[in-house]
């Protein structure tokens, strides 16, 4: 039997409940759990839509689904809405599911790229389920010809009921604020930190969910941050709550302005609301009045502004600290995947370190792996900028003119002239995100797979009338997201 090891997460919120619910369940006979947060500290709570990985997390941890939905008020997510990106006026959807079908030389959008060429195919979204089920607002989850979704939630809620599942299962919370970390000298590790009651709380392993502050990451070990901003301009965010606003949408919308974009994300109970922007650009005032005159419903909620700055840390492991969530970076919430991130982390701490032992090839791996998740991440983000033809603002022009990775460019030239997607392991974002916001941005191939030519024309117009055919019908027989909600999950109005 190896000894427990001390395992200290410092902060709550999303983040640190998440890790403490599952360490405390999967790795109890490894480490000995302790949170430390205060009730004093508010959370920025604007993490409140997710992509499709996290429910398999929530399996792992044995969450039912429907009791987690119910619980923290939340509803379904099949993709996100996408308005005046590559044109004002433009609407396009990255949605969850598959697109089409393919075949072993080529993936679908070489099929669709050469029907429509000949003036064969439909636009590209009618084949996705997920896409066209969300456009009719309809929804379906479970049992058969169930749709691939995420949610969206209640940041507090959802953090207070992992809590609840941490606790179930052995994880020690400690209330109060921590004032010093003390380091160890031989070493350079953080040896322990000292509450402002006086209690110290020793660990062996930290992990640092401070949020922005990086109290320990940063403010302690002192380990450097690589900025994104070059890439990733909008530094500044604003949030406001609303009253609900008729049914939900079964999908995020992200909605660009001259300075930035705006995200409407619907709850059972309420719509979290929020104004991304680039403060070089417009000033807060300007902002946050832009936010409110696109409101759907009264505000019920103060606004609430803050700052950030997008990157990640050259190390997520320094010493015997583990940066998890904001405090290891931050890559702004167009395509929802902060939480994602977090879960990814904590993921890898588990994979890595089986049994509690932290050798210098598991830091050196761990730390590998978060870069190029970070970096790839970045980079489909950037896409989403870069990628557009507006020309109507300062800060629009900037996105479209601006230096991007290298890696990014050759991806792009290639879709664009060939019409491929090749992709590196493990990637969070598959093909049929990549074509549909390449495509959707305006970003359409310039030819096709010559093995899609060894289909005769009508049988290739028949291929994707059948498609879309299979589509329509299976949308047509779900209910609304609304009464599916109703009928499986619905919660009690606070």
């Amino acid at each position: 039997m190896i000894a427990k090891k001390k395992l200290v997460i410092a902060g709550g919120g999303t983040s640190g409940w998440l890790a403490a619910a599952a360490l405390g369940k999967l790795f109890d006979r490894v480490f000995e759990v302790t949170l430390i947060e205060s009730e004093e500290i508010g959370r920025i709570g604007v993490g409140e839509a997710t992509i499709p990985p996290l429910r398999t997390f929530h399996r792992l941890l044995g969450i039912d689904e429907l009791d987690l939905i119910t619980s923290i008020q939340g509803t379904y997510k099949l993709g996100i809405e996408f308005i005046n990106w590559a044109r004002k006026g433009d609407n396009y959807f990255h949605s969850f599911g598959v697109t089409g079908k393919d075949c072993w030389a080529c993936d679908f959008q070489h099929f669709w790229v050469a029907a429509k060429q000949k003036g064969l195919a439909d636009q590209f979204g009618v084949y996705s389920p997920e896409l066209m089920a969300a456009r009719a607002g309809k929804m379906w989850a479970y049992k058969e010809h169930g749709l691939n979704f995420a949610y969206h939630l209640d940041a507090g809620l959802y953090a207070n009921y992992l809590k609840q599942h941490a606790l179930k299962h052995g994880v020690k919370r400690v209330e109060g604020i921590f004032d010093n970390v003390n380091i160890d000298p031989a070493s350079g590790n953080i040896r322990s930190v000292t509450m402002r009651s006086g209690e110290e709380v020793e660990g062996d392993l930290f992990l640092d969910c401070t949020g922005f502050s990086a109290r320990l990451i940063e403010g302690a070990l002192n380990t450097s941050y690589l900025p994104y901003g070059h890439y990733l301009p909008c530094d500044s965010a604003v949030a406001v709550q609303t009253e609900k606003a008729g049914p939900p949408r079964p999908y995020t919308q992200a909605i660009a302005h001259d300075f930035g974009w705006q995200w409407r994300i619907p709850l059972q109970h309420r719509v979290g609301n929020g104004l991304v922007y680039c403060s070089r650009y417009v000033s807060h005032e300007q902002a946050l009045e832009t936010l409110m005159a696109n409101l759907e419903s009264k505000a019920i909620t103060e606004p609430r502004a803050f700052c950030y700055k997008t990157g990640r840390r050259t190390k997520a492991w320094s010493k015997n600290c583990i940066a998890v969530g904001l405090a290891a970076g931050f890559l702004e919430p167009v395509e929802s995947t902060s939480i994602h991130l977090a879960m990814s982390a904590i993921l890898r701490l588990m994979k890595l370190v089986p049994n509690g032992t932290f050798d210098g090839a598991a830091v050196e791996e761990y730390n590998r792996q978060y870069c190029e998740e970070m970096d790839r991440v970045r980079n489909f983000i950037v896409l989403h900028y870069h990628a557009t033809e507006r020309d109507d603002s300062a800060f629009w022009r900037y996105c479209r003119d601006m230096e991007i990775p290298e890696s990014l460019a050759h991806r792009i030239r290639l879709f664009r002239e060939t019409g491929a997607m090749p992709l590196q392991e493990k990637e969070l974002f598959q093909v049929d995100s990549w074509t549909q916001v390449l495509i959707g941005q305006r970003i359409v191939p310039q030819t096709y797979h010559p093995i899609v030519d060894q289909m005769p024309d009508e049988e290739l117009k028949a291929f994707l009338q059948a498609m879309e055919n299979e589509v329509s019908q299976k949308v047509s027989r779900m209910p609304s997201h609304q009464e599916f909600i109703d009928h499986y999950c619905k919660a009690e109005m606070i």
